[in-house]
């Protein structure tokens, strides 16, 4: 995962995903405002999952996705870490877009704290954000 991936400016507009086995959240964001916005959270697992994801690609028509991958506070990797890196491959392959993967660790402990009623789309935009500051 690079801290300031090589994205070209051609890319503006995202969706980012913080996926979990039963529900992953969901941010939209773009470079010129470098926010992000929180979308509903897909509840479902499997194929159900693409099936949503297809319908969340085919409203917002972003130029690139962005998957949050969690790890422990020093960096290793856990069980989780290879679900979200092969939720990642599963985009690029079945999408054809560029997917960018972001360090999200904590990204779930800051939605709690901010209050966040949908923890998981909280913390999509938390993760889409700090991607978005990134970048040049």
């Amino acid at each position: 995962m690079n801290a300031t991936p090589e994205v070209p400016a051609s890319q503006q507009t995202f969706l980012a995903f913080d996926y979990g086995l039963k529900r992953t959240g969901v941010a939209s964001g773009n470079r010129l405002t470098r926010s992000a916005t929180p979308q509903a959270t897909i509840q479902a697992e499997g194929d159900a999952r693409f099936v949503q994801v297809a319908a969340r690609l085919k409203e917002w028509q972003p130029d690139a996705l962005v998957v949050g991958v969690p790890t422990h506070p020093d960096g290793a990797a856990h069980e989780n870490t290879a679900r979200a890196l092969k939720f990642a491959r599963q985009l690029r392959g079945r999408f054809n877009l560029p997917v960018y993967e972001v360090d999200e660790r904590y990204s779930t402990t800051e939605a709690h704290s901010l209050g966040a009623r949908d923890a998981d789309a909280a913390s999509a935009c938390i993760i889409l954000e700090q991607f978005l500051r990134s970048l040049p």
